[in-house]
């Protein structure tokens, strides 16, 4: 099966995933820039597409670019992954996942998680703030959830939860 992998990655958690999951299924891997550059008929020789972004309030960074080619694609095997921050256990990503695709994408169309970190060294000066403030304000909230409190670990320092053990179902999907 010809698969292509399309990512956009701003600290490097989303390209490691993409890379690592090319090798798993033997992929193809382009940036967003790039794919961005080619013409719709570039892709039709690939049985299988799969689009990475990392997670940002609540959405897939650039995901609207697979969304709105995804009808057209109705024949090839699709699916979605993105990178964050969040516990793989945060229950709030189930929320974020089925809201990426409307009922009738999701009947050819697939959307995973994958946890990755934070690597504060390489955010902007603007998210860097945001991200310390979301810290702050977790870590100063009275009566915290389970959530709220291994949330507050995460984004309170550079971390890396990345693993290899997160593409599986990916692969799974794709290759079936």
């Amino acid at each position: 099966m010809k698969t292509l992998i399309v990512y956009s990655s701003k600290t490097g958690f989303t390209k490691r995933y993409s890379e690592w999951l090319a090798k798993r299924i033997s992929a193809d891997t382009m940036t967003i820039a790039d794919a961005y550059k080619k013409d719709d008929s570039y892709f039709k020789d690939y049985d299988a597409i799969i689009y990475g972004g990392w997670l940002i309030t609540g959405k897939i960074h650039k995901s609207d670019w697979f969304i709105k080619r995804i009808n057209k694609w109705k024949d090839k095997r699709l699916a979605l992954f993105c990178v964050g921050a969040s516990p793989i256990t945060y229950r709030g990503i189930d929320d974020v996942l089925g809201k990426v695709l409307t009922d009738e994408q999701k009947k050819y169309a697939k959307v995973f998680y994958c946890e990755g970190g934070i690597d504060y060294d390489k955010l902007s000066l603007g998210s860097k703030v945001l991200m310390k403030a979301f810290a702050a304000m977790l870590k100063n909230k009275k009566d915290k959830t389970a959530d709220e409190v291994a949330m507050a670990e995460h984004v309170s320092r550079s971390c890396d939860c990345s693993d290899p053990k997160f593409i599986e179902p990916i692969a799974a999907y794709i290759s079936r």
